[in-house]
């Protein structure tokens, strides 16, 4: 089949236009704390019904990438994720903010997700029918296993193993609030019909990591302690960009992997791909100050999930991610079944997003890259009044997901939480990893257990289980191994 007629015909000027603008937009959206690119893809979905095919997946396409990354800007500048998938991107972006970085952060935060993404599309041109047949060998077991080794990077993100794990299991607690995931029994909501459903992700993400600065930073006010950040530098250095290619191909490829397992996310793919490059990284003691290869290492996973997580959508029908599954519906709009007939009656429109899905990382790069001198003016702005808009986006952002005044409740709450938390030197971090991380191994191990009679060595015998399993108990105990050489060393040294 020749298929240059179907990839010319994503240059056409009008369909370029459409990916642009949806890019643009994306990037806008995800910026912003609370729009997410699921917000974004669902909002516009119902505009593509008029549209051609070709044009409107696109332009979806577009919001999507572009979403992903918008992320990264807000948690760069104002350690507000603009996204779940960003929020690891925070651990190292802020603090170059805070050293007058921020535009070589974000300089590194765009050329990351440029390489992530370009080099999931061309797994997806090249590998989507394969390679979406690996996605169908997991199930609860596998599924668990993988949520496991996530959980492990509690022990590498924290400086204080003890107050880390402390972390995480408050985090896994909060996260048995609402319904059980098997039986559907209410549990820990205190009769409060609000938290039926258990916390809202998102209101709870932006208190723990934004409206807890916010709080940071009205003390400072107050104590008149606040100091204004400098902007200087616009481009990572050659040896930035050198110290951090492996990190940005190793998180790919975390990212594109996590990408084809469907219901995993750009979320858990950054996560793991940040305490990759910590646990084989020679100076893993930078990581959360300021240091450039964490940034390369969550910006390149989260966005290579965003052509990876079509590979299971396209070749099997399955959505791989939450922003996939609104997807869908745009497919069903146009009439389309995503599926393995999809590539047999409508190769033109396979073939066509393809291409968008190049094209649209390349705008993405583009428009950021361009924005950079204008993103980083926001830290120009007195901070008083930064943290009173930072404020106002918070409730607007919170509120704005479900219209539900109990997000902002929980909002506030987990912002008081994570002041007190950074205050008293417990990782937000873990507590974020457990939120996501907890009901998804809670759930699959029951499933799991109830499929193999509860019989536990049924239930982890399998290669990839027991893959996932090894390399967990690899990460626990490798920060041990260096905490022991690390005495070793201080004796040795009196």
């Amino acid at each position: 089949m020749d298929i240059s007629p179907h990839v010319l015909a994503v240059f056409d000027p009008e369909v370029l236009w459409t990916i642009a603008l949806g890019t643009l937009g994306g990037i806008v959206i995800g910026a912003l704390p609370g729009l997410t690119a699921t917000m974004g893809v669902a909002l516009l979905i119902p505009l593509t019904f008029g549209m051609a095919p070709i044009l409107g997946l696109n332009m979806l396409i577009g919001i999507y990438i572009g979403g992903i990354y918008g992320g990264c800007v807000s948690a760069i500048l104002l350690r507000t994720p603009g996204t779940p998938s960003s929020a690891a991107t925070v651990l190292d972006g802020y603090p170059l903010a805070q050293k007058g970085e921020a535009g070589k952060a974000l300089g590194m935060a765009t050329i990351a997700s440029f390489v992530g993404g370009i080099i999931a599309a061309v797994v997806l041109a090249a590998l989507a029918p394969q390679l979406a047949t690996l996605a169908l060998k997991f199930g609860p077991a596998e599924y668990f296993a993988l949520a496991v080794f996530g959980l492990t990077i509690i022990a590498s993100l924290s400086q204080d193993i003890l107050k880390g794990a402390i972390a995480g299991l408050a985090g896994i607690l909060i996260g048995c609030v609402g319904a059980d995931p098997i039986s559907g029994i209410s549990r820990y909501t205190f009769g409060i019909s609000g938290f039926a459903s258990g916390f809202a992700f998102t209101p709870a993400l932006i208190g723990l990591f934004a409206l807890s600065e916010v709080f940071s930073q009205i003390e400072k006010i107050l104590s008149d302690r606040v100091e204004r950040m400098k902007v200087s530098g616009i481009w990572p250095s050659r040896a930035d960009l050198k110290g951090s290619l492996t990190t940005m191909v190793r998180g790919s490829v975390i990212g594109t992997f996590i990408g084809i397992i469907p219901g995993t996310g750009s979320g858990t793919a950054s996560w793991i791909s940040y305490n990759e490059a910590r646990r084989t990284s020679k100076t893993p003691e930078k990581f959360g100050t300021g240091h450039m290869p964490g940034i390369a290492a969550t910006e390149s996973a989260n966005n290579a999930v965003c052509a990876a997580a079509l590979i299971p959508l396209l070749a099997l029908g399955i959505p791989g991610d939450v922003v996939t599954a609104v997807l869908m519906g745009g497919l069903m709009i146009q009439g389309l079944a995503p599926g393995p007939m999809l590539f047999q009656q409508h190769p033109d429109i396979v073939v066509g997003i393809f291409t968008g899905t190049f094209v649209a990382t390349i705008f993405m790069l583009v428009f950021g890259l361009l924005g950079i001198r204008f993103f980083t003016q926001i830290l120009r702005v007195p901070r008083r009044i930064l943290t009173l808009a930072i404020v106002v986006f918070c409730f607007v952002g919170a509120y704005s997901i479900n219209l539900n005044v109990v997000d902002l409740y929980t909002m506030v709450g987990f912002g008081v939480l994570g002041y007190f938390m950074h205050k008293f030197g417990f990782s937000q971090a873990a507590l974020c990893i457990a939120l996501i991380l907890g009901p998804m191994a809670e759930s699959n191990l029951r499933l799991g257990l109830m499929s193999a009679d509860d019989n536990v060595g049924v239930l982890l015998s399998g290669p990839i289980t027991a893959t996932f399993l090894i390399l967990a108990t690899l990460s626990l105990l490798l920060p041990l191994y260096r905490s022991y050489r690390g005495r070793r060393v201080a004796v040795a040294a009196q």
